[in-house]
């Protein structure tokens, strides 16, 4: 199966909450709904909190993957759940 290329991508691994969501966030407002944006982030707190924060705010996880380094993959799309 061949994933889609995303249309943005952004490395929250180097921040933590509440502001990782915020910068996903931030990285969202410059797609167009239907575009997709690839997070990098951390276990622990931001792989609970920012896939939830982002269902809330009507945007559909498509997929989540952990990475071999114990960070993991997210992709998103820009108003999917609306």
């Amino acid at each position: 199966m061949s994933r889609k290329q995303a249309d943005a991508a952004i490395d929250i691994t180097d921040v933590v909450c509440p502001i990782t969501f915020v910068k996903v966030k931030v990285a969202l407002e410059e797609l167009e709904d239907g575009q997709t944006l690839a997070v990098h982030l951390n276990d622990g707190e931001p792989i609970q909190n920012v896939p939830r924060s982002l269902k809330d705010e009507g945007h559909k996880v498509l997929s989540v993957d952990k990475n071999e380094d114990g960070t993991f993959s997210l992709l998103v799309e820009k108003g999917g759940l609306a």
